[in-house]
């Protein structure tokens, strides 16, 4: 991860201090809402993390609900940060339990949605820093790469780590991605349980998006 100085860090506390509100789930694109702030996209395998993450984030922990049903998060789920910045939860891939039909279905509302977001800014993958990148996520990344949209991968559940682990497993996600051609050249380790890496993830967002607290 990059190094971030004080006043970057304050500036992300402060705009993630700002009131954050649900407002709306979108089974089609035709739901959307304006494109009229900045945002800021997660995805990521089914139960990877993203809603912990987003909790995390803005210091709340009933924001996004986490489900202990892999692929609950079928629509493409908006959460307002006081009128500064939009934190879009994208649909969980790597379903075992939905047919076929259903998973596309989501996955080319995902995909629907990358393409044609102006004000998207990043999109950040997350990835179980258990287990790295797994085949599952290639269509995620390939995707990615396809829409020209720049993504970053950030590594989740890091505190379950042994010490030393969660910076080699930086390294080897940062290599395995870097050749890809929207992928930003950084990957964020974090641990929403613990609260580790959310404060340089916060003044990453600050930095991509140019939102200000």
């Amino acid at each position: 991860m990059d190094d971030y100085d004080p006043e970057e860090i304050e500036a992300g506390r402060l705009l993630f201090a700002r009131q954050a509100t649900f407002v709306m789930g979108c089974a089609k694109i035709e739901q959307l809402p304006d494109p009229d702030l900045p945002e800021i996209a997660f995805a990521g395998r089914s139960n990877v993390g993203k809603s912990s993450l987003i909790n995390g984030l803005v210091g709340m922990k009933g924001l996004a609900r986490a489900s202990n049903e892999p692929g609950r998060t079928r629509e493409v789920n908006f959460f307002d940060l006081d009128g500064k910045l939009r934190l879009v939860d994208l649909p969980g891939y790597g379903w075992a339990k939905a047919s076929k039909t259903t998973v596309k279905k989501f996955q080319d509302l995902g995909r629907d949605y990358l393409r044609g977001r102006v004000t998207l800014k990043r999109v950040y993958l997350l990835i179980d820093a258990r287990h790295g990148l797994k085949k599952v996520d290639d269509e995620a990344l390939d995707a990615l790469d396809l829409a020209a949209v720049s993504y970053q991968i950030v590594l989740t559940k890091a505190d379950k780590l042994k010490k030393g682990e969660g910076e080699a497993m930086r390294e080897k996600t940062l290599k395995a991605v870097s050749k890809r051609p929207a992928a930003y050249p950084a990957v964020a380790l974090t641990s929403s349980e613990k609260g580790f890496g959310i404060e340089e993830l916060r003044a990453e967002i600050i930095r991509t998006t140019g939102a200000q607290p």
